[in-house]
């Protein structure tokens, strides 16, 4: 029989949930420490005035990735959580008021680019070809790697030949550019980086494979919100025999020797492990959780050194007027509204690390497929900002305030009209909330930018290299953010728990 090990994973993120529910199926003893007061991490749930938000990832796709949980614990998802496909994918705006309907339907797709193109016959035929290559990615970079660990320069080596074939040293950008003549369209074909924290015009174009992913399982929304999803996996856990304890903040990951013995509370309470999975930032764990000897890789030095993905401003708020129905209304459930700059804007994001006077935006408009997440005659939003991280010079407190009032004004002058007026509900983050409350390293908001030497071996990897029982999951780890980067890492530090050879601490 198995030997049942006490593991303790840290946070209660998509990540620990996942690599939670996947142990205590195999009969660990699995005890989840989480330090806010419900779980969730990112995708932490807002529920004030009779409207419900959720605080984080809101496109869900690859969701057998999830359905694949229950089924390893002999369940049917479909009797925890329903997922219901969204069309369009994305409904992307201009400045001028031109529209793109975003979906995985080539003939749909060609009919859009025919629309929006200034070349349509060659920017249709670069589409295509565009689509043939991100297959090709997709295969080699999703299927075939993204749950190999690469714990060592082997397997990166060995798949070298591949990604100079496929053209991994180029940006998402810059490829799509090979294919792709109008400036526009380039714009739509290339955002996909800035939903796991990318620059589009640095992250390696390997992430074009998120192009093909949507085209092969499509965006889904879970009924209830994405919420609904961390209460699935939450109770299908407890049903496992699985322990969730809440307002826990680990203090201190203990090291005896080369291996961890268990966290150390902010009580003061010590729990014992034998085996130690962190789904807190990983940046974060090494400077603030481990002692200065198990932090190679990352002393703080390597810390500083290391690129890090975008911060976000995030605002909720709900209306008492139902915007669905009004005369004109052209909001899909996921909006994309373009700023006037494209690498301009994102120059200031990732690189100077301003805040500019313009912004492109993320608008969330889930009571268009689910109305019960605010009151009859309401609807309820959340508009997202990409921002640079703490680590310019951006002062929040004073800036916080006049960002704001320019997002709603704008919302109002074009896509909400009389919102103010009709505004009955709001609640903002911004970068502090990602520091100071989900304890993410320079308040990013997906820890590790994906460049290319930041990715596969030269992220951080799923196991720490000088604690052996002491592994990582979450968008800061391999394979990245986003939700099947995160949901990957739980498979991969699951195989690579299973595959550990057993060495038992004794009880504190």
């Amino acid at each position: 029989m198995p030997t049942r090990d006490r593991v303790i994973v840290i946070g209660s993120g998509f990540g620990g949930l996942a690599v939670a529910v996947r142990l205590a199926a195999r009969g660990h003893a699995v005890t989840i420490v989480e330090q806010r007061e419900q779980p969730g991490g990112r995708a932490y749930v807002y529920r004030q005035d009779g409207f419900t938000f959720d605080g984080g990832p809101t496109v869900i796709t690859a969701p057998w990735l999830i359905t694949e949980l229950f089924t390893l614990a002999g369940r049917r998802a479909e009797a925890y959580v329903k997922l219901v496909p969204v069309d369009p994918f994305y409904r992307i705006f201009f400045p001028d008021g031109d529209q793109f309907d975003y979906t995985g339907d080539s003939d749909r797709m060609l009919a859009e680019i025919g629309q929006l193109s200034r070349y349509p016959k060659q920017d249709a035929a670069g589409y295509l070809a565009f689509v043939e290559l991100s297959r090709r990615i997709f295969d080699r970079g999703f299927t075939n790697l993204a749950t190999v660990p690469f714990l060592n320069p082997w397997p990166m080596l060995r798949i070298v030949p591949d990604l100079i074939r496929l053209q991994s040293y180029r940006s998402v950008y810059s490829l799509v550019s090979r294919y792709i003549q109008d400036d526009r369209l380039r714009q739509v074909l290339s955002f996909h980086p800035l939903l796991v924290g990318g620059n589009p015009f640095r992250t390696t174009s390997i992430y074009a494979l998120i192009h093909y992913l949507e085209r092969e399982w499509g965006v889904w929304y879970a009924i209830g919100g994405t919420g609904a999803i961390v209460d699935a996996l939450t109770r299908l856990f407890a049903e496992l025999g699985g322990v969730l304890r809440l307002n826990a903040r680990v203090e201190r990951i203990l090291i005896e020797g080369d291996r961890a013995s268990g966290v150390r509370l902010a009580s003061g309470e010590e729990l014992a492990a034998d085996i130690v999975v962190s789904n807190a930032d990983v940046a974060a764990t090494y400077a603030a959780l481990l002692p200065p000897r198990a932090r190679w890789p990352y002393p703080a030095w390597r810390l500083r050194r290391t690129r890090y993905s975008m911060s976000l401003v995030v605002i909720y708020f709900g209306t008492n007027r139902l915007y669905r129905d009004m005369a004109g209304n052209r909001l899909a459930h996921h909006n994309i509204l373009l700023g006037p700059r494209y690498r301009g804007l994102l120059d200031d994001i990732f690189r100077r690390k301003v805040l500019a006077d313009d912004f492109s935006l993320y608008l969330h408009m889930p009571t268009l497929t689910d109305p019960t997440l605010a009151p009859s005659g309401h609807e309820a939003f959340y508009v997202l900002a990409p921002v640079p991280h703490l680590g310019g010079e951006v002062d929040w407190a004073t800036a916080a305030g006049p960002y704001r009032d320019r997002i709603m004004a704008f919302l109002e002058a074009t896509y909400l009209p009389d919102l103010s007026r009709h505004l009955v509900t709001e609640r903002m983050i911004d970068p502090r909330h990602f520091r100071d409350v989900l304890g993410s390293y320079l308040g990013s908001a997906f820890s590790v930018e994906p460049t290319l030497t930041q990715s596969a071996y030269f992220r951080p990897h799923n196991r720490a290299p000088r604690v052996p029982n002491l592994y990582f999951v979450g968008a800061g780890t391999h394979p990245g953010a986003g939700l099947p980067g995160v949901l990957s890492s739980a498979k991969i530090a699951d195989d690579l728990i299973s595959r550990q050879p057993r060495q038992r601490n004794i009880a504190m």
